[in-house]
């Protein structure tokens, strides 16, 4: 059962309607904030953390609520405000509390909670502390063999947390890279400590939080059905040791091998840097924008910085908030329309040569004949010529078209296409550049005083792909005009 609760309102929750579900389980229960005042959290007179309460959103995306829950949720029209809270797995009665605070901000305001049922308005007794166990009990589905200290109010509603590692146990079908998450994210990385989300098999993530968890430290663990845990990521055995969960040996979990992804859905996902000139007039995530219009006719439905992703799409707004941040980066993500899956990471960063924008576009597709392989080179193209493209690298693979990422091994992405910028290719030597030792000769785009090289590798479905890359890349990097410049 999962131990997260969500209200869906069509009323912004004031501070009233707050209230009232903050009391959900008496005065006697205590409140804490974060710095930052996104997160509160209900704790006992002792400090002990039951269930945190995220900021209300307000979501203006058609499509979010049914992307992230799933197609039975019955969300308000947008715009709806979206409180998420979630229940510490230590205390037995935190699920119920999480349940009545979101039940009473829908009576008091209308909409839905997720998960169906959940909600209720009763108030939840809460025993004192001195009723329960002095030791700390170790949430469920994690190993019992390693006692750990519960989360203090530095790192909101943590299941376990040990010197070396911060664990979160989630069990819905579809876990989302929240502000929530995000925050947690910094925080360990801040503590020098590992992330371990721990789910059971059937759970799936969304591409932005399976990128987040991808590198070191970080883990996706599961809990297998036949015994112990293995990476969701990997399939490598882990065991809890030393306060962490550790590879046991090379072998991946048959769990992970097993089952498999329907034969004919397909991911294509377009990766690209953009650089300009750091000045007052320029707009950013028109890049973007264009790739997105170019690839399924229509501009992305919206952008945020975490899941839901809650804004209509602004490239102006979104500038601002770089700007505001910089020079920081910035992380975004973006969204598009219901019934054409498609989502975006995007990374702006000031650099010496100006601001790069890192954009990872990936879109879903039911069968192999929808993908738009036709078209790569035209977006290539537009991308030079408009939008200051320095690097594209195009990749297939067969993997559910809804863009989720389940527990389980799935086919490696294949490269479809290279374009080398004219930037590079002037740097590089347009004489070496257009020579690859490949089957197929690159095509030039660009102007003729400033081209750029497109280069096809494949149609997604040769492994050999790889290797031509590989040697593309040796080829280029290899170059006299590289080898003079270092």
């Amino acid at each position: 059962m999962t131990k997260d609760v969500i209200a869906l309102t069509p009323k912004m929750p004031d501070t009233r309607s707050l209230l009232a579900g903050l009391h959900a389980g008496g005065p006697e229960l205590s409140l804490t904030a974060t710095d930052d005042g996104a997160v509160i959290q209900l704790c006992t007179a002792a400090g002990r953390p039951l269930v945190s309460v995220e900021a209300p959103l307000l979501v203006h995306v058609p499509g979010e609520a049914e992307r992230l829950l799933g197609p039975q949720v019955t969300a308000p029209e947008p715009p709806f405000w979206w409180t998420e809270t979630r229940a510490s797995t230590a205390a037995p009665e935190a699920e119920s509390l999480a349940g009545s605070v979101c039940g009473r901000l829908t009576m008091l305001l209308g909409g839905t909670t997720w998960p169906p049922g959940a909600a209720h308005t009763a108030r939840v007794a809460v025993p004192d502390d001195a009723t329960h166990d002095e030791q700390t009990p170790t949430p469920p589905g994690t190993p019992d063999d390693d006692r750990t200290e519960t989360a203090a109010p530095v790192l909101p509603a943590v299941d376990v947390l040990t010197d070396s590692t911060a664990v979160l146990i989630a069990d819905r079908p579809l876990v989302p890279l929240t502000a929530w998450f995000s925050d947690i994210l910094r925080t360990t990385a801040r503590t020098n400590r590992a992330l371990h989300l721990v789910t059971p098999p059937h759970v799936r993530l969304t591409l932005p939080l399976r990128t987040a968890l991808s590198g070191a430290p970080n883990r996706w663990v599961i809990q297998n059905p036949a015994g112990g845990y293995y990476d969701g990521l990997s399939g490598a055995q882990l065991t809890w040791q030393g306060g962490t969960f550790t590879p046991t040996g090379s072998t991946a979990a048959d769990a992970f091998t097993a089952a498999a992804t329907p034969a004919e859905e397909r991911q294509l996902t377009v990766s690209f840097r953009t650089v300009h000139a750091a000045d007052s007039d320029l707009v950013l995530g028109r890049a973007l924008e264009a790739a997105w219009q170019h690839l399924t006719g229509t501009p992305p439905a919206g952008w945020g910085t975490a899941e839901p992703v809650n804004l209509p799409w602004s490239p102006r707004q979104l500038t601002d908030l770089a700007r505001d941040r910089a020079p920081a980066p910035t992380h975004l993500i973006a969204v598009g329309t219901p019934g054409r899956p498609a989502i975006a990471t995007h990374r702006i960063t000031r650099t010496t040569a100006g601001v790069a924008q890192d954009t990872t576009l990936t879109l879903g597709y039911t069968t192999p004949t929808e993908v738009p392989l036709d078209t790569l080179e035209s977006l290539a193209a537009t991308l030079i010529d408009k939008h200051g493209l320095t690097t594209m690298l195009t990749t297939l693979r067969n993997a559910r078209a809804d863009l989720t990422l389940p527990a389980h091994l799935e086919a490696p992405s294949l490269p479809v296409s290279f374009t080398l910028g004219p930037r590079d290719t002037r740097a590089i030597g347009l004489t070496h550049a257009r020579r690859p030792p490949l089957a197929t000769k690159p095509q030039q785009l660009g102007t003729p005083s400033y081209p750029a090289l497109h280069y096809p590798l494949g149609n997604g479905t040769d492994p050999q792909a790889w290797t031509a890359l590989q040697n593309l890349a040796s080829h280029l990097k290899n170059s006299p005009g590289v080898a003079n410049s270092a």
